[in-house]
């Protein structure tokens, strides 16, 4: 054979070569892509059919017909919603802690409602915030936390005023920065009476703003937002009526959330059926109104009005814990429901459960399916049916429609797909597959 036959030959390997190289290193471009979804990423202002390129556990691209061929793998969501992965801002998922909220496991409850991170609203405080860390870091879900002002967490310790170390909250805080995103106060100095709260004898120790005051300084000190569970006490003795408004209207920050704004125990709808002014005072100041439904928390006597009046939540949130997932909280997709048959849009109840609370709690990260971002990602659809929901009080809701997830995506990977999108139809698979096969070979 000739030189010049040796070198051509040289040639076409190569050539060869390389293409085969470029043809693998075009297939692995991406690691998965969500085809023909309607896409709708609030935060990026997108609300339309799109596809969506993963790589490695981020988002990599967002566009109209991306090809199929740069990718390991595609799956086909035609007729569903894709959206960034829902953030419960109110949930208590410190498992193996005593106190006054049954938590429930994170890793079990959050995925099939399409919530990739949950932030635990004050189970935990300074004291054994180390052994809640233990959990979070162990989680596939991603745990962010309110620590509580009281530094024995959510338990009876709530009520003792030498437990809120302002300092050692503040510390705490900092040295968790990230996973820490602000503190949170509730049950302070309550005491249940049949249905309703009283407030338990004041003193010099136990006086009425002694827990929100505290609060508000550790926010202050770490530069970080506070969430109130609050109830209103009227005058005792020397000391002055404990008010909603005094709260919202001067205690509480611009940027400070008061969760379960739609409870039974506050006055949202006055008298002449129109919401209370004051609460509207408040949004202006920047004060943050936050459902947090829980078991006796969300009414649709004073929600349904106040939507109607454009009196919205800044965010949805369940409270999420052991005495409400079997009803009548169940997952975030189910409180999302409920939303959508008092009245607000799709876009809006999306919104407060992804780029709002993102803003919230200062993690812009989060919330949107921008490039970069991590990909956590729900996928769902609006079932058009009869169904019927109920609130925290006995009341039902009769509805038309509510939100069903199908699949849900953390960093990247399908952590929740009970409907087989990612699955072959059991008749159609080749029989030479494994899927056919008595794997021990035993006959009977």
């Amino acid at each position: 054979m000739s030189k010049a036959n040796n070198i051509s030959g040289v040639v076409l390997i190569l050539l060869f070569s390389m293409l085969v190289f470029a043809s693998v290193a075009r297939a692995a471009e991406y690691d998965l892509i969500l085809k023909n979804g309607h896409v709708l990423d609030i935060a990026s202002s997108v609300n339309a059919v799109m596809d969506v390129a993963v790589k490695d556990g981020k988002i990599a691209r967002v566009a109209k017909n991306i090809d199929s061929g740069l990718s390991e793998r595609t799956i086909d969501v035609s007729g569903n919603y894709v959206s960034p992965g829902f953030i419960d801002l109110h949930v208590h998922v410190f498992t193996g802690f005593e106190g006054a909220a049954t938590s429930v496991t994170a890793d079990h409850t959050s995925f099939q409602g399409g919530v990739t991170t949950v932030v635990d609203a004050g189970t935990s405080g300074a004291d054994n915030f180390e052994e809640f860390k233990k959990i979070i870091d162990s989680s596939r879900v991603r745990i962010l936390a309110f620590l509580n002002i009281s530094r024995t967490g959510m338990d009876e310790g709530e009520n003792e005023p030498p437990n809120f170390d302002v300092k050692l909250a503040a510390a705490t805080a900092k040295k968790y920065d990230d996973t820490i995103v602000g503190f949170k106060t509730a049950h302070y100095w309550r005491l249940w009476k049949g249905d309703h709260a009283e407030p338990r004898p004041y003193d010099d120790v136990h006086t009425p703003w002694a827990s929100v005051d505290s609060l508000v300084q550790a926010g202050e000190l770490a530069d970080k937002p506070v969430m109130i569970d609050f109830d209103a006490f009227p005058p005792q003795g020397k000391w002055p009526e404990r008010s909603y408004r005094e709260l919202i209207l001067e205690k509480l920050r611009p940027g400070d959330i008061h969760t379960h704004c739609y409870a039974r125990h506050f006055t949202v709808i006055g008298e002449d059926g129109t919401v209370v002014p004051d609460i509207l005072k408040a949004r202006k100041r920047g004060v943050l109104f936050d459902v947090g439904h829980g078991g006796a928390s969300m009414l649709f006597r004073n929600a349904i009005p106040a939507i109607e009046q454009g009196y919205l939540p800044d965010t949805i949130s369940t409270d999420l814990h052991g005495g409400n997932i079997n009803g009548p909280v169940m997952n975030m997709g189910f409180v999302m429901s409920k939303f959508l048959n008092m009245g607000m849009t799709l876009e809006e109840v999306i919104s407060r459960v992804t780029v709002r609370p993102a803003e919230i709690i200062k993690r812009p990260d989060l919330g949107t399916l921008s490039v970069g971002a991590p990909a956590d990602i729900a996928i769902f659809k609006i079932i058009e049916d009869e169904m019927s929901f109920v609130d925290s009080n006995g009341s039902r809701l009769n509805g038309d429609h509510y939100l069903r997830n199908v699949m849900t995506l953390r960093a990247g990977r399908i952590v929740f797909d009970p409907y087989g999108l990612t699955y072959r139809v059991w008749d159609e698979i080749p029989k030479d597959d494994f899927y056919w096969k008595n794997p021990s070979g035993q006959t009977w």
